[in-house]
């Protein structure tokens, strides 16, 4: 399974994680099987409307899922952790979601309202 982790300002639009998803997928020729983001961010009506575009599923990362895949990131970020307790969202939310023995292959990329990176699991 090939996940793409995103972390996301409130507000963000669908163009901008559709944009993001395609560059980090181009990275590393994999299409991801589903997006996981932080549970707070579920909701976001950018978030769900490039869902919906891209036909991709999309999985909710709770807060202890988060933290628990902390020690498996390559990138920190002081804001993000200042701000919600772990230094990397992106990273940690594509490492949840593929598992336990999952392994980055695209680290986390920027763009002007979000991060992706993509986590790719035992099964893939």
């Amino acid at each position: 399974m090939i996940v793409a982790g995103l972390g996301l300002r409130s507000g963000c639009e669908a163009g901008d994680i559709i944009d993001l998803i395609n560059t980090t997928q181009a990275r590393c020729g994999r299409r991801p099987d589903l997006v996981a983001v932080p549970a707070f961010r579920y909701r976001e009506a950018g978030l769900q409307a490039a869902m919906a575009r891209l036909g991709l599923e999309l999985r909710a990362i709770t807060p202890d899922e988060l933290l628990a895949a902390q020690p498996r990131c390559i990138t920190r970020s002081a804001r993000a952790q200042a701000a919600l307790g772990v230094a990397s969202v992106a990273e940690g939310c594509a490492l949840a979601a593929a598992g336990k023995s999952a392994r980055l292959i695209v680290p986390r990329l920027t763009g002007p309202h979000a991060t992706c990176a993509m986590a790719q699991g035992e099964d893939a």
